[in-house]
């Protein structure tokens, strides 16, 4: 059982790391709730937020009851043959990386919202498309009648922090060139410099729930 208070003033601290990174209460934060369970969804929605980040379609379903009345986010590598299990069910879905992702989501939930992923530093399974294929992917989804909302990426895993420095400077100056809104970047061990490039939202599970157990479903 999470304490919420515990929580509450995690979530605080992480609004202070924007604060002094130079980022202002424009700068959302998304509590990534994957592989923990209700519980979580609860504390944060006490805490204020009203939308949360999961990453497999399993525990979106299995989640249902307590993701009932939050802005739900996708934010995991999205396989083609589920996109029908989150149709209607997703408000915005982060990791839209291929044209044939774009089609599938057209065709099972027409006219959602989206963020474009991109790839700035080739991670192996973390999807993204190359910065230069972008442009063709944007117009591809609003051929489609998707909305794009804007554009997302993760940093590396490996050099920390200032790593992300040059992909996140990167994905923002295309969300300006593109005349799109969000950008997603930056996560709990990386979010000074994604709000210091630009960032429009951070993606945090740790920094709010602490070490999460491994998962390998999707």
């Amino acid at each position: 059982m999470f304490d919420n208070a515990s929580v509450a003033a995690a979530l605080s601290e992480v609004r202070d790391r924007i604060g002094r990174a130079g980022g202002g209460s424009d700068v959302a934060i998304l509590p990534v709730t994957k592989s923990f369970g209700p519980e979580a969804i609860a504390a944060v929605r006490l805490a204020g937020c009203d939308a949360v980040g999961e990453n497999y379609v399993q525990e979106v379903l299995a989640k249902a009851d307590a993701l009932s009345g939050v802005r739900l986010h996708f934010i995991g590598r999205l396989q083609t043959n589920k996109v029908r299990q989150l149709a209607g069910r997703v408000t915005l879905f982060e990791t839209v990386d291929r044209a044939r992702l774009v089609d599938e989501i057209a065709r099972r939930d027409p006219g959602a919202r989206v963020l474009l992923q991109v790839d700035t530093v080739g991670l192996a399974g973390k999807g993204g498309c190359p910065l230069g294929d972008v442009d063709a992917l944007l117009e591809s989804a609003l051929g489609a009648g998707l909305q794009v909302a804007g554009l997302m990426t993760v940093g590396p895993t490996d050099g920390g922090p200032e790593a992300a420095r040059n992909g996140f400077r990167a994905v923002r100056r295309a969300v300006d060139r593109l005349g799109l809104s969000v950008c997603s970047m930056g996560m709990s061990s990386d979010l000074e410099v994604a709000v210091a490039e630009g960032s429009t939202q951070v993606r945090i599970g740790t920094a709010l729930f602490g070490a999460r157990v491994v998962r390998t479903t999707t």
